[in-house]
């Protein structure tokens, strides 16, 4: 398969006058010689890299998941653009932080189509920042948590630990960073030495910028000063309910060390109609782009990684190519994988198609077209009205 007529981009840069050839689920860029599918303008782009997924197709990540369950989120939002994930177990019991790491391991070892391997948000977080995650669950971690995390890390594609610098030592922090899990900082009232101490023990990200941590003061930095003042890669969510569009440039512009990626944080809903789902036998409401409890306290978000791009350039006049990047090579490079987030030879045939307006056009996984989905998901983006902060 050739697919041409539109502008690449590779991971890097735009670039023109190319065509990508698709060679059973690897690419190759040649010169466009005007043979092939004619695209029709728009962009062609490595498909999306999406490191925050709580659910997705009707489904949410729970205790009661198993590899077919993984298997449905990850096909919603490799439908959505985001051809390859990490879905994401918010916090939850023992037990069930045991069965889905069990899960990951079994899809991992079935091939699951689009699983990245997993990311634990909590309950290793401080109460003070719970946001939508129940306080009832969230507690410190101990030897056994610990045991748990370091035996999954060998047998998990990746890993991601999101917890408090208040809810886990140094030394289970520099422990877990040894054997390879991405230990990232969220859902913490740290002080600003404390997120440096448990970057220094080898936390090396920090979970949706901003939001449900300790604020930038100019006595008080807290966790978005170490972040944005440090070298932690830091997720975005760019919907514009989550972080206002000014917060979101100071972000882009002071981060010199460290990456900056975007993430959905997407919910049950995403991929579907459904205009609500429960979550720990709490409603969680879709309105307006947003998803949140009862009080209205956010709880995740009503995006896809396309709409996240076409967000991020419209509010914060982000360069296309940075944007872009934001979406598929920087957390590809996260995860350590360089066969995704990019065209280049030998990368994984994973594309997304986008119009000039950056709606999602077309999805190729492993260089086979997927179906398209009905309706507004395939929208670059909705109102960005009634915004509100985390909870």
């Amino acid at each position: 398969m050739i697919l041409r007529g539109a502008r690449i981009f590779d991971g890097t840069r735009l670039v023109d006058g190319m065509a990508v050839h698709v060679e059973g689920d690897r690419v190759a860029l040649r010169p466009d010689d005007g043979t092939g599918q004619d695209l029709g303008g728009g962009i062609l782009a490595p498909g999306f890299v999406d490191l925050q997924v709580n659910g997705g197709g009707g489904l949410m990540l729970d205790g009661r998941s198993g590899p077919a369950e993984i298997a449905t989120i990850c096909a919603a939002h490799a439908r959505l653009g985001a051809t390859g994930i990490l879905p994401t177990l918010i916090t939850d019991r023992p037990e069930a932080t045991a069965a889905v790491l069990s899960a990951g391991i079994a899809a991992a070892e079935a091939g699951v189509p689009g699983f990245l391997g997993l990311h634990l948000e909590g309950p290793h977080l401080d109460p003070r920042r719970k946001g939508a995650h129940d306080p009832a669950l969230i507690r410190p971690m101990n030897d056994a948590d610990l045991a748990r995390l370091l035996d999954a890390a060998a047998r998990l594609p990746a890993l991601i630990v999101t917890l408090s610098p208040t809810a886990a030592s140094p030394a289970q922090i520099a422990a877990l960073a040894g054997a390879g899990v991405i230990v990232s900082l969220g859902h913490s009232d740290c002080t600003a030495p404390e997120a440096e101490a448990a970057l220094a023990a080898g936390a090396s990200m920090v979970t949706h910028l901003f939001n449900a941590m300790s604020q930038l003061g100019h006595r008080s930095p807290g966790l978005v000063g170490a972040a944005l003042g440090g070298a932690a890669d830091c997720g975005l969510i760019a919907d514009g309910h989550h972080v206002d569009p000014i917060a979101l440039r100071v972000a882009l512009a002071a981060k010199r060390q460290g990456r900056l990626f975007l993430v959905s944080d997407a919910m049950a809903v995403a991929g579907t109609q459904a205009r609500e789902f429960t979550l720990g036998g709490r409603r969680i409401l879709r309105e307006g782009g947003r998803l949140t409890l009862q009080d209205g306290t956010l709880a995740g978000a009503d995006l896809s990684l396309p709409q996240a791009v076409a967000r991020l350039v419209e509010l914060t006049g982000t360069p296309l190519e940075e944007a872009l990047a934001m979406a598929s090579r920087v957390p590809a490079d996260i995860l350590r994988r360089p066969d995704l987030g990019r065209l280049n030879a030998g990368a994984r045939a994973h594309l997304v198609h986008l119009g000039d307006d950056l709606a999602l056009r077309a999805v190729w996984q492993d260089g086979n077209l997927l179906a398209p989905l009905p309706g507004p998901e395939m929208a670059a983006s909705t109102g960005l009205e009634n915004r509100h902060r985390d909870g």
